[in-house]
C-alpha cells in the first residue's frame, strides 16, 4: 500500500470482513485549492476588486494566470525596469501595463488586452465565450473557423470548467486599463 506523497497522513478505518483496516485518502482536491487560493493571492501584484466576487475563485484564478505564463504574452513588457528575472534582477512584473496585452507576434498578431472592460467582462468577453475561447481557440469577435494562432488554446483547453471559471473570475477582479500604448515584440 502507498501512502500519498503529501506530508499530512489522511486515513480512514473502515471494517472489512470482521478485520479493522486503515486506508490513505488522497488530501482533496478541494484541499489542494485552498493551499493554490493562498499561493494566488500571495503571488498578485495587482490591486483586486472583490466587490460582488468569489474570494476562492479569485485566489485560484491568480494562481493559475501568476503560474503559468499569461504574462509573458498578456503583459508588455513583462517586467518592470530592472525587475526582470532573466537578467538576474529581482522579479517585478509591469504592474502599470498588466494584462493590458501589447506583445507583438510577427507583422500581424498582437496579444489581446484582457483586463475587464467597463462591464467587467475580461477581453470583454461573457464566461461562456470565454470558455469556448480557452476550448477552441476561436475569438468570437474574429471570422468563423479561425483560431488564435500563438494563445495556447489546446493547453488551457484542457483546465477543468472550475479552473476556467478561477481564471475568468481573477481577471474580472483586475484594474481594467486601456490597450498598451506600446506594443512591441
Amino acid at each position: 500500500m502507498k501512502w500519498p506523497t503529501d506530508t499530512r497522513k489522511i486515513v480512514r478505518s473502515v471494517t472489512l470482513g470482521g478485520a479493522l483496516l486503515v486506508l490513505p485518502i488522497a488530501a482533496s482536491h478541494a484541499d489542494g485549492d485552498e493551499s493554490k487560493v493562498k499561493q494566488g493571492f500571495d503571488i498578485n501584484r495587482v490591486h483586486l476588486n472583490l466587490a460582488g466576487k468569489n474570494r476562492a475563485l479569485v485566489g485560484l484564478g491568480s494562481y493559475i494566470v501568476n503560474t503559468t505564463g499569461c504574462n509573458d504574452c498578456h503583459t508588455h513588457p513583462s517586467y518592470a525596469a530592472g525587475g526582470d528575472p532573466f537578467q538576474g534582477q529581482a522579479e517585478q512584473i509591469n504592474v502599470d501595463q498588466y494584462m493590458t496585452g501589447g506583445r507583438k507576434f510577427g507583422p500581424f498578431i498582437t496579444s489581446a488586452n484582457i483586463t475587464p472592460d467597463a462591464l467587467g467582462k475580461p477581453a470583454g468577453l461573457t464566461l461562456d465565450e470565454f470558455v469556448t475561447l480557452m476550448r477552441t481557440g476561436h475569438d468570437p469577435d474574429a471570422p468563423a473557423g479561425t483560431v488564435l494562432q500563438v494563445m495556447p488554446w489546446p493547453v488551457f483547453g484542457k483546465k477543468t470548467d472550475n479552473d476556467l471559471r478561477a481564471i475568468y473570475e481573477y481577471l474580472s477582479a483586475i484594474p481594467s486599463k486601456p490597450d498598451n500604448p506600446n506594443p512591441g515584440p
